[in-house]
């Protein structure tokens, strides 16, 4: 066991871990941050998105003890402290964005990532920066409808596919 210590959603918190494990059971089961789900452990789903020193990744595919160090971003430190919901999660709640909601934290982080990246993305840039990320109840056209939203474009004129 080592000791690692990352400063998650602005705080220093620190977890034992083998040199196996990986961040997402570092996350949910050494912190108890289980907003960050585990979908597959393949690496295909993104339901485990979380950022790491600013860039998405799928926290299935990186060791904790790799993250040493790191500042985290999880899908608990996307809301205000009195628990407000951030422009990506009011969207998703706005326009129906969710259905079980499993998938419903990765695709938040990853929107993060890209309205950072991209403030004002295309429809196609929004599906295609989604790619890594799977819904099983959606159908996506609620989530692109939400994250095009949350960029504070007019969401009127996107069509059902």
């Amino acid at each position: 066991m080592a000791k690692i210590t990352m400063t998650i959603n602005g705080k220093s918190r620190s977890v034992n871990v083998e040199g196996r494990t990986l961040l997402s059971e570092a996350l949910r089961e050494g912190l108890n941050l289980t907003g960050t789900h585990i979908g597959c452990d393949t690496s295909q789903c993104g339901a485990c998105t979380v950022h790491v020193n600013g860039a998405a990744v799928k926290s299935c595919t990186m060791l904790a003890m790799e993250a040493d160090g790191a500042v985290i971003d999880t899908i608990e430190g996307q809301a205000a402290p009195d628990g407000t919901l951030n422009a990506i999660q009011q969207a998703f709640q706005d326009h129906h964005g969710l259905q079980c909601g499993f998938c419903t934290p990765g695709m938040v982080m990853a929107a993060a990532a890209l309205l950072k990246e991209n403030p004002k993305p295309t429809e196609a840039e929004v599906r295609h920066h989604l790619e890594g990320n799977i819904c099983r109840c959606t159908g996506y056209h609620n989530i692109i409808k939400a994250i095009m939203a949350a960029s504070g474009q007019d969401v009127s004129n996107i069509a059902a596919e």
